[in-house]
């Protein structure tokens, strides 16, 4: 989990991942946003996110993309 907070906090310093809840409904997270993430947890982690995984529940907060990055390494 430390790993994808730090990966958010390089993007968006300001905002406090560990409680925010809507990063994708509440305009936090853009879409170049979303992909700089994917690369990031796809080099850190060794996982490929793919396209059905993009949704906006999976990047909503930092516990779902943890919980994505999880259920991509236990496959």
């Amino acid at each position: 989990m430390e790993e994808v907070l730090k990966i958010l906090a390089e993007l968006h310093p300001d905002v406090d991942f560990r409680t925010e809840k809507n990063l994708v409904e509440g305009e936090i997270l853009n879409s170049f946003d979303i992909i700089s993430i994917v690369g990031e947890l796809n080099n850190s982690f060794g996982i490929e996110i793919n396209a059905e995984d993009l949704l906006p529940a999976n990047f909503n907060s930092a516990e779902a993309i943890y919980g994505l990055v999880c259920r991509l390494l236990d496959e």
